[in-house]
């Protein structure tokens, strides 16, 4: 795909100019003529000063741009082919005008419209097009899109937070080993050259601190080694065995703080978007497909097929819930009142709300403990280092009589 810059005549004969990605000029000619434009004359965009340009991705706010565009054309009245080359038109990013190209193409063809985002799974998840699917169903896109706009700034949020619940322990933690090896490879060593006067022994402590530190100043290269080949060698394990995978991921919801963090943001997924599927008028077993497949960790992937098994056997979705042990008593309860009262789908907004306020709440609690945690490691550092350097002199100051 190229980008051209055009000329071109409307119906009033008014002289327009633009521009527009096409992959060629014939397609650039039929792409204005579906507008109701003449081409008068066109030129390639070329690169500035040779310089490589990297075209952008498609971002969440792009994928938010292009729903609040169609859901207020469609709110409208404008047909669908015209609010496609519109959103197509209006976009800033490349790759996403190369797209909505080839879904106005297949539209035009005659292919619904779901099934023309849904060629496109790389770029649109499962759940988008499930919606617009509904949507077409219903003979009501517009709230499709509506939904799709709340569920896509949703996921900019967790997205955020996830960031933040990663992003912010591996720096903590790569400042506190770069600290520790510039203490092992740089302070240490120059200390202990004070303790080679000392006439007596060592004591226990001073001996494990040198052992330490010449192994860190020997052996560095070993420890970025092992670090990364473990890391690399488990995420090939992962990917060769799904069991393995399994375990290490059951595992991972049990390791004390990080653990209930990452259960909690996949419960959080998994509320989400079975509350909005099923509010957009999905049956409950394709809700529970959905949310199935935007659940990460394979541990709860499993206790969702759970729960789809035995919907599917003919169990109220609480009951499958209370069967998969993997969700609180307390959101099993409220999904049993919501079944109760007919309200579930309100009920299921509320778990999908309740899961948002406990990430939160987990991912500032889980920072909280881990500063203070990294401060008193670090502060037990340093007073071994204290203690085993100038125990000796005192003592050596001491038999000295001084």
């Amino acid at each position: 795909m190229a980008e051209f810059a055009y000329r071109a005549m409307d119906q009033h004969s008014r002289w327009l100019r633009g521009r527009v990605r096409a992959a060629n000029e014939i397609e650039l000619d039929r792409r204005l003529r579906d507008r109701g434009l003449d081409l008068i004359d066109c030129k390639t965009i070329k690169m500035q000063s040779g310089l490589l340009v990297l075209s952008r991705g498609i971002s969440s706010r792009d994928l938010v741009r292009l729903c609040v565009h169609l859901e207020q054309m469609e709110a409208a009245g404008v047909p669908v082919l015209e609010s496609l080359a519109e959103a197509r038109d209006s976009m800033d990013s490349a790759r996403l005008q190369d797209v909505l190209t080839e879904i106005h193409r297949d539209v035009n063809e005659g292919v619904p419209l779901s099934a023309g985002f849904g060629v496109h799974s790389g770029v649109f998840s499962s759940v988008f097009t499930s919606l617009i699917a509904a949507g077409e169903e219903t003979g009501n896109l517009a709230d499709s899109f509506r939904e799709l706009v709340k569920h896509l700034k949703w996921v900019e949020e967790m997205t955020a937070k996830i960031k933040k619940a990663t992003r912010y322990p591996a720096i903590l933690a790569v400042v506190m080993l770069g600290t520790i090896m510039f203490m092992m490879t740089i302070v240490v060593p120059q200390v202990v050259e004070m303790l080679k006067f000392v006439g007596h022994e060592l004591p226990l402590e001073t001996r494990a601190l040198i052992a330490v530190s010449e192994f860190f100043q020997n052996y560095w290269y070993l420890i970025i080694i092992v670090s990364v080949g473990l890391y690399v060698l488990i995420r090939a394990a992962r990917r060769v065995s799904a069991d393995f995978a399994l375990q290490t991921d059951y595992l991972l919801l049990r390791v004390p703080v990080i653990g209930p963090v990452i259960k909690k943001i996949s419960l959080a997924r998994f509320a989400q978007i079975f509350a909005v599927t099923f509010r957009s008028g999905i049956e409950v077993l394709a809700c529970l497909g959905a949310a199935k497949r935007m659940v990460n960790n394979r541990s709860l992937r499993q206790a969702v097929e759970v729960v789809h098994d035995r919907v599917q056997a003919g169990d109220p979705l609480s009951s499958a819930m209370q069967t998969a042990g993997e969700f609180p008593p307390m959101v099993v309860h409220m999904v049993r009142v919501g079944e109760a009262t007919g309200k579930l789908e309100d009920t299921l907004l509320n778990v999908a709300e309740f899961y948002d306020r406990d990430v939160d709440e987990s991912i500032q609690a889980m920072i909280a403990m881990i500063e203070p945690a990294l401060i008193v490691l670090l502060g037990g550092m340093m007073a071994w280092i204290a203690l085993a350097v100038f125990g000796p002199l005192y003592d050596s100051l001491g038999a000295l009589g001084v």
